[in-house]
């Protein structure tokens, strides 16, 4: 493991840019025996240790790789806060094409990056993400006891995006209730871009509570496993369709971030966006953007925290009711968020910024 010192020269421009977000400790891992290559990024330990997840993906490059790392991490850190979880944000990054690592060849790499973490001695708490599964983290808390997500037989609570999915379904009714007057989505038709580990739990609270729902995805058999179950679920061709489709009240970008960017945003026919997707926001600005065109945009650090509840609550001993009960709460954070922009004149966004920093403001004074 290398800190930045030795890092190549792009990366250290993306690791120090101001609008990064003042992260307190960016670590670069290397593992030649494994083939590891991994970012960790600590936002901030200011509510107490940094809790994200581990993302396995094939990145073009460090530095993309790095800035990906920070922007997550930063957005565990707003997520945690209004979760109401005393832990700050982290997230790791494995560099690779998660597909490719199979078997032994896995099993290496993932005790390589255990040791990594286990050599910051509890200042972050891994998990899984995308390109990550409940059976890595048996295998990473092996070597390294400040890892959630495990499996029940060995100690953790599971998947968590069964509750991920929850939390963003409870976002959705917030989100009609403010806008609609009725957080009931009967009748509604609710986009899905994404239904993988979390899109396809989203999908039955939708078709449960009577929406009409559109979905698409890069996988087919992702598709597949959906439209056999419900034929009534519809099938658009990509991401770009689905947002361009008429008659859709809400959009949730459940797949990777950047879904709402400058050519998205001026075409999205729905009256709301409310996903599972980390960072959606493509840059600063978007979110005034979605603001100005009468779209409720529900931030996705604030509806996605279920996961998070749940893998928080495996560090005290798990208990799926407990979880459940707070991931409920999300509706009613997500109701005060919308009227404090309201109050504020302030795109919501801004408004879950706010009332997350002020939480952490609080704690490093403390």
């Amino acid at each position: 493991m290398t800190d930045v010192t030795g890092a190549p020269v792009d990366v250290l421009h993306t690791l120090f840019r101001s609008e990064q977000g003042g992260h307190e400790q960016v670590v670069l891992c290397q593992d030649r025996a494994s083939g590891l290559k991994a970012v960790i990024a600590i936002h901030s330990t200011a509510l107490g240790p940094a809790l994200g997840g581990t993302r396995f993906y094939p990145y073009a490059s460090e530095e993309e790789a790095v800035a990906d790392a920070l922007n997550l991490s930063r957005g565990m850190s707003y997520k945690n806060a209004l979760a109401g979880l005393d832990h700050g944000g982290g997230k790791a990054v494995i560099i690779g094409d998660s597909a490719q690592f199979e078997g032994d060849r896995r099993t290496e790499l993932l005790l390589a990056y255990g040791r990594a973490v286990a050599s910051l001695g509890g200042r972050y708490v891994t998990a899984c993400d995308v390109g990550t599964y409940v059976a890595d983290m048996d295998v990473v808390a092996r070597e390294c006891r400040w890892t959630t997500g495990r499996s029940p037989e060995n100690g953790g609570a599971g998947d968590s995006s069964v509750l991920t999915a929850f939390g963003v379904f409870q976002g959705m009714r917030a989100s009609a209730r403010h806008l609609w007057g009725d957080p009931s989505l009967r009748g509604r038709t609710v986009g899905v871009a994404g239904v993988g580990k979390v899109g396809r739990h989203l999908v039955e609270h939708l078709l449960q509570d009577g929406a009409q729902v559109v979905i698409t995805d890069v996988r087919e058999e992702s598709v597949t496993r959906i439209t056999d179950r419900h034929p009534q679920v519809a099938v658009v061709a990509d991401n770009d369709t689905l947002i361009r489709t008429a008659g859709m009240d809400i959009y949730a970008p459940c797949a990777l971030g950047g879904a709402l960017n400058d050519e998205s945003v001026p075409v999205l026919t729905a009256a709301v966006v409310c996903g599972a997707a980390n960072n959606q926001l493509a840059h600063p600005g978007v979110e005034k953007d979605l603001s100005d065109r009468g779209i409720l945009y529900a931030p996705d650090y604030v509806v996605n925290a279920g996961g998070v509840i749940q893998v928080a609550d495996e560090l005290n001993g798990f208990d799926f009711d407990r979880c459940h009960a707070k991931a409920a709460k999300i509706f009613d954070t997500a109701l005060a968020i919308f009227a404090r922009a309201k109050e504020d004149g302030i795109p919501p966004a801004a408004a879950a910024d706010r009332i997350a920093e002020h939480r952490m403001a609080e704690a490093r004074h403390r």
